[in-house]
């Protein structure tokens, strides 16, 4: 297929609106109390029925200190000790949810994330595997996709070394930005030797893949300035970015109040930004899979996306589609049987309800037909830029032209504007038109527009 991407100044500030990242269909803010543990129980059923190999996350939500432009959920401590009881109440409901599945399905992906994971000591790293290994079939073989967020604040020597040894086999290091100006602007300050210290050992450790976060948009930046980081992480060759949007959202983020609104770049140079970042990265070899990520042609994303196979989920794109994701710790968020699943947000209530023997279950939302039915077109769209008819006529029963005919009169214009072609067979979307995926998706989106103020801008 073709992976190439064009950046339009013109079509971005004219679609540049508000809209959902689209880790799920329906998104998360469908997810409701209403949900039970009982539910969570019925549709571990239905998994179980259909078989098939299962995703583990794991939430670790510690942090040392605050980065000020976060978003996550997150408990921020200096006291390690903190860290003992949750490893407890987190070891409790890998028992109780593994009693629930089938001990025969294997796992064939598995993440943590935060916070920052190696918050955890090594000691406490090695409990927590050793007890999922335990109570789930994980490989042995090294063929999962174990992975693991690294803040190289967060790592000693040899720390790379004993992650490799519990099984991780990908690392994703988060980075932002090198610049010491806004570094102090958003309190994150990460040196360049920890960032390549932590590359190199992975590298020498046999880590099949690394993926680095960056940020644009955040306070103080500068074309010039996210270029000089970006050439020189793009000297350590890692195999993805991920390079996302700032979302400035003080009113709901408290965290972000602490940035200085007067420090923050215009829209125009956010986008100066963007394209700085897509011509370097693309006249380096990397492809755009797309919603913010590039990997190189043979990295396992890329060759996803050019057999088809790609999909997306809670944490970000995937190469297994056909996995259910099981989500562990607090506020995680899982997809099984045709419901997604949230885990209470409050460390106090998770413990009281592992203690009591009850599932933590917070709320979820079981998709109807509907639901289903667009979860695939958008998932389509989203993952490989085209979506043929005739396949979605023929797995949901339906005339595609007749149920979504106003959905296609609402796409009519992006093809005038060249995001896309559409005719009899189907729907290619257009290089210039990648970028603003988000938009296309959103056409098909039942709940967007009650809910569409709650979102971040697609660019």
């Amino acid at each position: 297929m073709d992976q190439s991407l064009t950046f339009d100044l013109d079509l971005i500030n004219r679609y540049d609106t508000a809209g959902p990242r689209y880790t799920s269909y329906p998104t998360a803010l469908e997810l409701h109390e209403n949900f039970s543990a009982e539910d969570y129980r019925r549709h571990i059923g239905l998994s179980n029925a259909r078989g098939g190999p299962l995703s583990l996350y794991f939430h670790i939500p510690f942090c040392d200190t605050v980065c000020f432009y976060c978003a996550c959920n997150k408990i921020v401590t200096k006291n390690r000790q903190h860290a003992e009881p949750y490893l407890d109440n987190l070891c409790r409901e890998i028992a109780l949810q593994s009693d629930l599945f089938e001990r025969s399905r294997t796992v064939d992906q598995l993440h943590w994330g935060g916070g920052t994971p190696t918050f955890l000591n090594v000691r406490q790293m090695r409990r927590l595997m050793d007890t999922t290994r335990r109570h789930f079939n994980l490989r042995d073989d090294d063929t999962g996709q174990y992975s693991i967020e690294i803040d190289p604040r967060e790592t000693e020597e040899g720390t790379i070394t004993q992650l490799r040894q519990l099984g991780f086999n990908r690392i994703s290091l988060g980075l932002q930005d090198f610049d010491p100006a806004v570094q102090k602007a958003v309190n994150r300050i990460q040196t360049e030797r920890q960032t390549f210290a932590v590359l190199e050992a992975a590298r020498k450790e046999g880590f099949r893949s690394t993926s680095i976060d960056l940020i644009y948009g955040l306070p103080l930046q500068s074309v010039d300035s996210f270029a000089r980081t970006l050439d020189k992480i793009l000297a350590a060759a890692p195999e993805r970015f991920s390079v996302f949007n700032y979302a400035h959202l003080p009113a709901r983020f408290k965290t972000q109040r602490q940035i200085d609104a007067a420090d923050m770049p215009s829209p125009e140079v956010k986008l100066a930004i963007l394209q700085s970042v897509i011509r370097k990265l693309t006249d380096a070899g990397y492809i755009y899979i797309g919603m913010d990520h590039f990997a190189k042609p043979d990295d396992e994303l890329a060759i996803a996306q050019r057999e088809g196979k790609l999909y997306r989920n809670f944490q970000g794109y995937s190469t297994h589609s056909d996995c259910d994701l099981v989500g562990l710790g607090i506020t995680s968020i899982g997809r099984v049987g045709d419901a997604y699943i949230q885990n209470v947000k409050n460390p106090d209530s998770y413990g009281s309800l592992l203690e009591q023997g009850r599932l933590p279950v917070f709320k979820g939302v079981e998709l109807n037909a509907d639901d289903k039915l667009r979860r695939t077109v958008i998932t389509q769209l989203i993952c490989h830029f085209e979506l043929a008819f005739e396949p979605i006529t023929h797995a949901f029963a339906i005339d595609f032209k007749d149920y979504f005919k106003a959905e296609l009169r609402a796409l009519a214009p992006m093809a005038a504007d060249r995001l896309l072609t559409l005719d009899e067979q189907g729907i290619k979307v257009l290089p210039a038109g990648r970028l603003l995926i988000r938009n296309i998706c959103m056409v098909f989106d039942r709940y967007l527009a009650q809910k569409q103020q709650q979102f971040s801008k697609v660019i």
